[in-house]
């Protein structure tokens, strides 16, 4: 699947993946409106609105972006009915060939990872038959219980072809406290990306390794060193717009050929209509500036890159 996402990457001129993480406060008046005429304001209800939304703004920016970025929590606070709307969007979103990234940050001991990979990468057996479940092309781990809850990610990825992004240095805040702590000298992030090269020289794409990597583009820097210490992963780059990261911020995390790194951006695509830039578009066309935010986007990163590679 890494080979894909690069293939689209190339395709496109976008080095993107847009984040669908619903919120109420983000989606139309007039999608709610009719949502809960149906289903009433009821978990159903918001899970019906969710799901127009969501299908509103991928038919809008679909040939534009190789990839898309559900956060399955936004899913999980409405229950049952939530998870129902991850799934729908999961599968329009493979229908319409984007990359599906669950943003899932999933990791515990040995047996609980095997399941959470066969979940949502791989294929469940029930009796002599196997079926997929989530069925995403890439999912984000949490490594903080080590190699144990990593390696069943890693096992599912080389038999279904997929990959995993793997937290190493993250956009929030408070990523500090235990990221940057120093271990016989030097900082947590960085011996986890070492982890993480050694990880993906295991299960190499054609030219990108399918374990992947999780890093903030809050922080260029160690993204700098990141890059060096992990030159055959791609890095999974959140924090562009709405958390402060520009263009210019993001350009070490690419190699040289303009590769080797996917921006992530989320409430600024999702809920363009609703930012200054954008407000002519309005809410019945939140789609058309989601699509306007795409390319604004695109031309912010591919100007910084070319001022790269000069």
């Amino acid at each position: 699947m890494i080979n894909k996402l690069v293939a689209k990457i190339k395709k496109t001129n976008a080095p993107i993946v847009v984040g669908l993480d619903p919120m109420m406060k983000f989606i139309p008046g007039h999608i709610q409106s009719k949502a809960f005429a149906e289903y009433g304001e009821t978990l159903e209800g918001a899970a019906e609105a969710i799901w127009q939304y969501n299908k509103g703004i991928v038919d809008a920016i679909c040939d534009l972006i190789p990839a898309v970025k559900p956060q399955i929590a936004m899913y999980e606070q409405f229950g049952i009915p939530g998870m129902a709307a991850f799934q729908k969007t999961v599968d329009y979103c493979r229908e319409k060939d984007l990359v599906v990234i669950g943003d899932i940050k999933r990791g515990d001991i040995g047996s609980t990872s095997e399941a959470y990979a066969v979940g949502h990468l791989g294929k469940v057996q029930v009796g002599s038959r196997f079926y997929y479940g989530f069925d995403e092309d890439f999912a984000t781990v949490n490594p903080y219980m080590g190699s144990d809850s990593v390696k069943p990610f890693i096992r599912v990825c080389k038999e279904e072809k997929k990959g995993i992004f793997v937290l190493v240095k993250t956009s929030n805040p408070s990523s500090g406290e235990f990221q940057d702590r120093l271990i016989d000298g030097r900082p947590l992030y960085e011996i986890v990306g070492e982890y993480v090269d050694a990880w993906g020289k295991e299960c190499m794409g054609e030219d990108y390794s399918y374990v992947g990597a999780v890093v903030g583009a809050t922080y260029p820097e160690q993204g700098k060193l990141l890059r060096e210490l992990m030159p055959k992963t791609f890095i999974l780059v959140p924090g562009y717009g709405a958390q402060g990261g520009t263009g210019a911020d993001l350009i070490h995390f690419f190699n040289k050929d303009g590769l080797g790194a996917v921006i992530n951006s989320s409430r600024g695509i999702i809920a363009a209509y609703q930012q200054e830039q954008y407000a002519q578009y309005g809410e019945e066309n939140y789609g058309e500036a989601s699509r306007a935010a795409v390319l604004d986007m695109r031309e912010d990163i591919a100007r910084a890159l070319q001022t790269y590679s000069c």
